[in-house]
């Protein structure tokens, strides 16, 4: 009986361990290169920088490129320990002679990079953990949703008691989701998801929004009104040094 019991405490605890949701702050970062130089920063990417990110204490999440890239686009994701360390990390990283040589190289021929957005976020409890996709050649979805004032946790009650199990059964992989960290205004609900195609991803989305079970959530969460104002999708497939492919 001792052993039992110390076995279900051991088994709860390492329940409630595995549930914790992932403490890292996170960034994905969009860099939108001048027409002609996106190979030039795939190649700096994959030969050196990500290798001096991670000499400073910055960890490479996934890199992507839209499947759509009329605007010569890269989006990545890091991992720092906190906010804190973020700010350390970048500075640190521009001060690096490593660096400073390396962008001075790969822009011999003209600068690379036109501009950078950022966005700077959390992990949400709607998954704790970013999930490694299975083997097979993916599509991945970055969405964005921007809710109506003070609706956002009436959004994440729903993904999380329903539209997460409703993806699974149409098939489509849910790999992170994030709280953005916004300067003006009502944080937004960031995540990805994996597809076997664009194509697969439109079948599935049509299938989930037909699905009765869902026009029954969505339905009873709205009760006291409408939840999302805009929904941003982005459909990226994975470069080959992505830990995330």
């Amino acid at each position: 009986m001792k052993s039992f019991l110390t076995g279900l405490v051991l088994l709860t605890t390492f329940g409630l361990f595995a549930q914790q949701t992932d403490t890292r702050y996170f960034e994905m970062r969009i860099y939108y290169c001048y027409p002609g130089r996106l190979d030039a920063l795939i190649e700096r990417f994959q030969t050196n920088t990500t290798r001096i990110f991670e000499k400073h204490g910055m960890e490479n999440i996934g890199y992507w490129l839209p499947t759509k890239n009329d605007q010569h686009a890269l989006y990545y994701i890091l991992a720092y320990p906190s906010k804190t360390a973020r700010d350390k990390s970048w500075s640190d990283f521009s001060a690096d002679t490593d660096w400073k040589e390396v962008a001075a190289k790969s822009e011999v021929s003209g600068k690379i990079v036109q501009s950078v957005t950022s966005v700077f976020m959390n992990a949400s409890d709607i998954l704790p953990h970013i999930n490694a996709t299975s083997s097979g050649e993916h599509v991945f979805e970055w969405r964005t949703y921007t809710c109506l004032p003070g609706r956002l946790p009436n959004l994440i009650t729903r993904f999380k008691n329903h539209t997460l199990k409703l993806f699974e059964k149409q098939h489509m992989e849910n790999i992170a989701y994030f709280i953005s960290e916004e300067k003006e205004g009502q944080s937004k609900l960031v995540y990805l998801l994996a597809h076997k195609s664009e194509e697969e991803a439109i079948k599935s989305w049509d299938a989930f929004r037909a699905d009765p079970a869902w026009i029954t959530a969505r339905d009873a969460s709205e009760k006291e009104g409408k939840i999302v104002e805009k929904v941003e999708s982005v459909y990226l497939k994975s470069l080959s040094f992505s830990k995330i492919k």
